[in-house]
């Protein structure tokens, strides 16, 4: 019988004496308190440090008729940074959804740019739409995404396709997805449609005061694809079987330090793209709507509190209210859509909020309910311009200097 080797045999480490601390094992750390309170001291100096370093080698190019690009528009990190950008004296910010970005127009047929044309400026009318918002997510971006927007003039557009029915409002009992989840009330006022659980919620309202977590969303959705690097790695290319291209690159070559530029030509927008046609060919409209109560709607009362807080930082706030596409209505259909429409022009003009209630514009300069085509929206800047109540807000001149006509 072969003997076992005293080599293979466990050493014997013998037990500590009485009274006496075991040594620490090779492959054990434990930090003193000052070491913890070093540590910490550390990890909040990256924290707070890195975004603001990297908005300085960060390239960020905007020059005249910037939007945020389509793929960018959960970004709010960047928006920020946009608005950061245009914060200077003389600089008019157009606030709102994807009727401001231009849904269906390149850069240069949006309102923006047509009011620069009026202006003979450049750069004076930036626009600062963002695709897919609406009022309850457009408060939670001016709160928590907005400060440099101070002591400047601003234009807000308000869609009333967010009170077409209890669904675009928001304010029905059935779960429904919608965009821009992380930017609407998670609490209070209650949002009955958003079910997302308590961890869910917690997060965002975490994210939205932790400067570190919006940069690492910045991250995500500059140079990921909207993913977590995880889920980069992971993601396949959709054949069968399907292959993984990102599970052995390296994630920091993604990072090239330089924001990414919407297409010059997008083949989705433009007078050249199908989708850039009118509505109807007759403009012969049927729709009826079911429009919610200016008393029960919450988008109108999100964009109440907006508007409150907007002019809480000094800001000098116009109202557009519209040019809705009344022409794919009903006609039995229309007078509650006016309804709605003087009354929300009568609380701003109660408030001393100027406002500019545009004509409608011809039936064929539509795309569908809201969106103008690219020679609506210069036909609707020249409106603008020419209206006494954005006149006399342009001139600095008191808001009782301005009225509302109904039409």
């Amino acid at each position: 019988m072969e003997t076992p080797s005293l080599a293979a045999k466990p050493p014997v480490v013998p037990p500590a004496p009485a009274g006496k601390e075991v040594p620490f094992g090779v492959n054990e750390v434990r930090l003193s308190a000052r070491q913890w309170l070093a540590t910490f001291v550390i990890l909040a100096l990256v924290a707070l440090l890195t975004p603001r370093v990297w908005k300085r080698i960060q390239r960020f190019d905007a020059g005249p008729d910037y939007r945020m690009p389509y793929e960018l528009s959960k970004d709010y990190w960047l928006y920020e940074q946009r608005l950061d950008q245009v914060a200077k004296p003389g600089a008019i910010v157009v606030l709102g959804d994807s009727v401001v970005w231009g849904e269906y127009v390149l850069p240069n047929g949006t309102l923006s740019h047509f009011l620069n044309q009026q202006a003979g400026q450049p750069d004076r009318f930036i626009n600062g739409g963002i695709n897919g918002l609406f009022p309850l997510a457009e408060e939670g971006l001016i709160d928590y995404y907005s400060g440099p927007l101070r002591h400047q003039k601003v234009i807000v557009h308000y869609n009333l396709l967010w009170m077409t029915s209890p669904k675009a409002d928001l304010s029905t009992e059935k779960e429904e997805p919608f965009n821009h989840s992380r930017l609407v009330p998670q609490f209070s006022p209650r949002i009955r449609c958003y079910k997302a659980d308590a961890n869910e919620r917690l997060s965002t309202l975490v994210q939205r005061e932790v400067g570190f977590l919006q940069w690492v969303g910045h991250l995500q959705n500059a140079y990921f694809g909207q993913k977590s690097i995880l889920s980069w790695t992971l993601e396949d290319d959709g054949g069968n079987p399907p292959r993984y291209p990102n599970a052995y690159r390296n994630p920091l070559a993604q990072i090239s330090l330089t924001i990414p530029s919407p297409p010059t030509d997008d083949p989705q927008r433009g007078p050249k793209s199908p989708r850039h046609k009118a509505w109807s060919t007759d403009g012969q409209g049927s729709t009826r709507f079911e429009w919610v109560d200016l008393d029960a709607s919450l988008q109108w009362q999100a964009f109440q509190r907006m508007i409150r807080q907007l002019r809480s930082r000094g800001n000098d706030v116009l109202v557009l209210l519209g040019p809705f596409n009344e022409h794919l209505m009903a006609e039995d259909n229309r007078p509650a859509y006016k309804k709605l429409r003087d009354g929300i022009a009568a609380w701003l003009a109660q408030n001393q909020i100027p406002v500019v209630v545009p004509e409608i514009l011809p039936s064929e300069l539509y795309a569908d309910a809201s969106h103008p085509l690219t020679e609506g929206y210069e036909l609707l800047a020249k409106r603008i311009y020419a209206a006494e109540s954005f006149r006399s807000w342009l001139e600095g001149l008191p808001a009782k200097h301005t009225k509302y006509a109904k039409q």
